[in-house]
């Protein structure tokens, strides 16, 4: 199974980029894992947050396929703690899934569209992110559940 994480607009700090770059490294031991950026939207303050959600939405669509399970990293989503994520990542990858996309959208959230073709919605905190951080928390989120479920020593409980 490939986990995908979609995500809309560039990371612009070198730090933040550093880190992103050793989870995914690490995750490479575990899974087949890819982090693919919607560029940002050209004269985005000429459009309306619905007509940004919009123009988003059409091109986080154009990254699934039918067959892909799409998960929201979305505010009003289900909360887990990490061993029930990884619980959450074990149920998934069992039921023989080819690819399973995280999403994280832009500024104002998701269009109808997206939320229509989402097939789970999670929240990773009730506080609010940039969505740059949030890139690096589900990362390494992720990381942390493929250890858990390997029985490493990364998390403790």
């Amino acid at each position: 199974m490939t986990i995908k994480l979609v995500c809309v607009g560039k990371t612009d700090s070198a730090q933040l980029k550093s880190l992103l770059t050793t989870y995914e490294k690490r995750l490479g031991f575990y899974t087949k894992f890819e982090m693919e950026i919607i560029p940002d939207l050209k004269k985005a303050k000429n459009l309306t947050e619905n007509q940004q959600k919009q123009k988003e939405g059409e091109l986080i669509l154009n990254k699934v396929q039918k067959s892909d399970f799409v998960v929201l990293l979305d505010e009003n989503g289900k909360e887990f703690n990490s061993i029930q994520f990884s619980e959450y990542i074990q149920k998934r990858m069992n039921s023989g899934l080819k690819q399973l996309i995280f999403i994280i959208g832009g500024p104002y959230g998701f269009s109808p569209e997206v939320y229509e073709r989402a097939n789970a919605k999670i929240a990773l905190s009730r506080l609010t992110f940039s969505h740059q951080m949030v890139r690096l928390f589900f990362i390494e989120q992720l990381y942390r559940a493929f250890t858990i479920l390997k029985n490493e020593p990364y998390h403790h409980q």
